[in-house]
Order: structure tokens, then C-alpha cells, then sequence
């Protein structure tokens, strides 16, 4: 279709929207679901082919954006863990999705028969997407995908943490996308509370579990269904028999991308007693080319504003006082640390009661915990909220099946970090306290989509035979039915 080249948008009334406003822009999205419920795939497809040319031609302004946002966000590390899935994901769907909508044909029941069973997938209606700030592309973009493959319509709500970055995502938008498609909505917390309290056809939430709950209880007014991607304290394992300067490397790498700012990033390393003086000089001696003197290298993320900052030294400041070490990580610094710019640090022996110990760190603080072998590692994990990610550093298949078998966690990577989130043939989500729900790739075509069940019956049914009234066939046929398959 033909987008005007200016469409009113809320994105474009200001920085925060009405609330009378968000139910008006939601009632027109409803109005042309309901004139177009179907969406056959060339309207899918070229929504998506819209949504593609955006992230080709304003990948870059949406990196500069984000630059801007943090006073220093790496392009590398939003080209690669932004930019690069996002677009990945929409190749995947174009790809797909045509196969996806077919509808399935399961087998009837042998009673049934020769009547036949159909699931229909049909676009939920409209979906609201309420996106984060630690990576505002894909986490705004990967549900948008999934969402518009489906056939629905959506309405996003765009972190107001990152504002140039959130103007510049509902400009392109609102380029591309009419806004009974396809609408940007920026605004503060009131603007996401009202926001929540919709009537949406599904609410899809990325952030905090404190935060995952309000949504949660708003969108139960109206019985919303919702897909939670929350957070915790992701474990990472390394056992006695790993490959340790390995491990160490991709579990650094895995921790210092965006900071440590990243929901699924290590939250804690559990050691195997027998290693952890060795894992802590290792972790010294490769973080000096993992974190090179920023007074010569340009490409490190900063937390995000100040707040975080004092957060995050507030975290250290008493986990040290109540008898933890801390080890700093990287290259010495030949000049002053920029602002907000936080070097990585192990913390050693911090107490349970800490809050690195009991919260989500967000940052580049990583706790050290020593563990007493594969059982205290299943033990500790075990005796915490279900995580959204767990990663496990063993050479043992029989300790890769027990961590797999004995543990829950949202998603696992064995051997590495952080790469399960970008796998388009499995399901990304949390369990617990850590999220619920999924999406990725036709996971997330199923969240977004109603499989409506139907049976057809068949002209030549036996089914008049049974019911009232009641006579000898009919008892006849209850005793067969009983006695083949009761």
C-alpha cells in the first residue's frame, strides 16, 4: 500500500501521548482488523518487506540515536546484536511465513471418522509491544516481526529512556506504516501505565519482573493474555573439567556486551571450588584484551545514565563492605574514566544478603560464587527463582544431562553465552519469576496467533445413530464404542 508521506501519528503529537488518545488509536487499529481480519500473506509479506527497507536504510541514524542516548553506546555491539538479528529475523519470517498460516490437518479421532479435524491460525486482532531501553531495536523489532507474520495489527510503546532513539524508530515508522498497521507511541510512565491497561488482543512486556507484575495486573482487567520477558539471576556454570581459558573467554564476552546491560547477560559464575583462583587470574589476564584502555579505544558502552551509575556502585559499594573483594577487570586506564563509563568487576565472597547477590545486576558487576562440584551448582541454582538463562562450561555429556535434566531455566546455552537468543528455530522466553510465554521465528507466529480448532463433520456420520432416541443401534453402537476404545 501507499504510506502518506506525514501520518499523524501520537509519535508525532509530542513526547507523551494521551491516555484518551491511546484508547481512540486503539479502537481504529480494532476497526480495520475487523475490516480485514484475514490478512493474506501479500499483505503480511509486504508489511514485512516495509519493515525490512527500515532497518536497511535507517539502521545507521537508529545507531547514532542510540549513541547519543547513552553518551556512548558501541556501533559494533548494536550492528551486531541489534541490527543483524533484527534484520535475520524478518528474513526468517519472509521465508516462512507462508508455510506457517497453512492450515494444519491433525487426525480425527477413530469414532469420528470419516469426519475430519482442522487448525485454523488466525491473526489474534491487535498486539500491543511494550519494548525496553538496554536494546530498544530487536526487543521492539523481534516482536513486531512476529507479530505483523501473524496478521495482526500492532502498537508499540517505545522506551522513553532512550528519547532520540525512540523519535527516531516512530519517525521511520510512521514513513512506513499507516496507523491502523503499524503506530509508535513515546511517552513516560504514565503513558506506559495507561498504555498497559489497554484492551489489547495480547500484550507482549520486556523488562523487569517488579515492573512485568503491574503490567501483568493491568492487562488482567480486560483479561489480556501477555507474554512476559522478565529477567534474573542468569547462573553461569563452570565445572572442574573445562576448557578454562575457553570459557573464560566467551563468558567475559558474554558479560561486557552493552555493559553487562543485557536481561540474559551472566548474572553470577559458579565456580567449581577446585578453580577459582585459577577462573579469577585467567578472568585478569584475557579482560586486558577483552577491555582495553578506553583512552584508546572508542567502542565501549556506558551504563546507561546516571542512576544506573549510583546503582551499580551503591550494589559494590555494600557488597564490599560486608566482605566481599572485588577484582577489577581490563586494561589499566591511562586517563580519568569517561562518565558513566564502568569498569568490570569480579566480586569475590559477597554475602547472600547483598542486593548483587539477591537482584538482577544489570551491569558490569559479576559475582564469583564457589561451588562444591555439579551438586552445589544444581543446589544453588535450584534454590533461586527460575532464571531466564542458564550456561553451562563442562567436557561431561553425563554433567551437561544433568544440569539439562535437573535445573529450569528460561533458555540454556552449553559452551558459550547469550547465543540461544538468536536461534530463529527455537522459542525465546522465561519461566517463572523470569518470564512467561515465548517468541522467535513460528514460536512467536503461534503466541500471536489463534489456532481455532474445527471439525468437519462428514455427510455419512454415524452420529444420528446416537443420539435420542435411544434404541437398539444406538446401544449397540455405545457397546462397540465402549468396548474398542473405552
Amino acid at each position: 500500500m501507499q504510506v502518506p508521506a506525514a501520518v499523524p501519528t501520537l509519535a508525532t503529537a509530542g513526547p507523551d501521548a494521551p491516555p484518551g488518545a491511546l484508547a481512540e488509536a486503539l479502537a481504529r487499529q480494532r476497526a480495520a482488523y475487523v475490516a480485514d481480519p484475514v490478512a493474506a500473506w501479500p499483505q503480511r509479506a509486504g508489511r514485512l518487506v516495509r519493515l525490512q527497507a527500515l532497518l536497511r536504510e535507517e539502521g545507521e541514524a537508529l545507531a547514532t540515536a542510540l549513541d547519543a542516548d547513552y553518551g556512548g553506546r558501541s556501533r559494533v555491539e548494536t550492528a551486531n546484536y541489534e541490527l543483524f538479528p533484527a534484520r535475520k529475523a524478518v528474513r526468517h519470517a519472509l521465508r516462512h511465513g507462508r508455510r506457517w498460516m497453512r492450515p494444519r490437518r491433525p487426525w480425527a479421532d477413530w469414532w469420528a471418522l470419516p469426519g475430519r479435524c482442522e487448525l485454523r491460525p488466525q491473526p489474534l486482532g491487535v498486539v500491543g509491544v511494550v519494548a525496553p531501553w538496554n536494546y530498544p531495536l530487536l526487543l521492539t523489532v523481534g516482536p513486531l516481526i512476529d507479530a505483523l507474520v501473524a496478521g495482526n495489527r500492532v502498537m508499540l510503546k517505545l522506551p522513553e529512556q532512550v528519547p532520540q532513539f525512540s523519535a527516531a524508530l516512530a519517525a521511520a515508522v510512521a514513513r512506513r506504516f499507516a496507523p491502523d498497521e503499524v503506530l509508535a507511541v513515546q511517552g513516560g510512565p504514565d503513558v506506559a501505565a495507561a498504555f498497559s491497561a489497554l484492551a489489547f488482543d495480547h500484550l507482549l512486556f520486556t523488562g523487569s519482573t517488579a515492573v512485568g507484575r503491574r503490567v501483568m495486573a493491568a492487562a488482567s482487567a480486560h483479561l489480556t493474555p501477555v507474554t512476559l520477558e522478565l529477567g534474573g539471576k542468569s547462573p553461569a556454570i563452570v565445572l572442574a573439567d573445562a576448557d578454562l581459558p575457553q570459557a573464560v573467554h566467551r563468558l567475559l564476552s558474554g558479560k561486557f556486551v552493552n555493559a553487562g546491560q543485557t536481561c540474559i547477560a551472566p548474572d553470577t559464575v559458579l565456580v567449581d571450588l577446585r578453580l577459582r583462583d585459577a577462573f579469577v587470574a585467567e578472568a585478569q589476564r584475557q579482560a586486558h584484551t577483552l577491555w582495553p584502555d578506553p583512552a584508546r579505544h572508542a567502542e565501549h558502552t556506558r551504563v546507561l545514565n546516571l542512576a544506573q551509575w549510583l546503582r551499580l556502585q551503591a550494589w559494590q559499594d555494600e557488597a564490599e563492605a560486608a566482605g566481599a573483594r572485588a577484582v577489577p577487570l581490563g586494561a589499566p586506564s591511562t586517563t580519568p574514566l569517561p562518565e558513566r563509563l564502568m569498569r568490570p568487576t569480579l566480586l569475590l565472597d559477597a554475602p547472600d544478603h547483598t542486593r548483587v547477590m539477591q537482584e538482577e545486576v544489570f551491569g558490569p558487576l559479576l559475582p564469583v560464587v564457589a561451588v562444591d562440584g555439579l551438586e552445589g551448582a544444581i543446589a544453588w541454582v535450584n534454590a533461586r527463582p527460575r532464571p531466564l538463562a542458564l550456561y553451562l562450561f563442562t567436557a561431561s555429556a553425563a554433567a551437561r544431562e544433568a544440569v539439562l535434566t535437573r535445573t529450569h531455566s528460561g533458555g540454556v546455552t552449553v559452551g558459550d553465552t547469550l547465543l540461544h537468543i538468536g536461534q530463529e528455530n527455537l522459542p525465546f522466553g522465561g519461566i517463572g519469576a523470569s518470564g512467561l510465554g515465548a517468541y522467535h521465528g513460528e514460536a512467536g507466529f503461534r503466541t500471536f496467533s489463534h489456532f481455532k480448532p474445527v471439525f468437519h463433520q462428514s455427510r455419512w456420520a454415524l452420529t444420528r445413530h446416537v443420539g435420542p432416541p435411544h434404541g437398539p443401534l444406538s446401544g449397540w453402537l455405545a457397546a462397540l464404542v465402549m468396548r474398542l476404545g473405552g
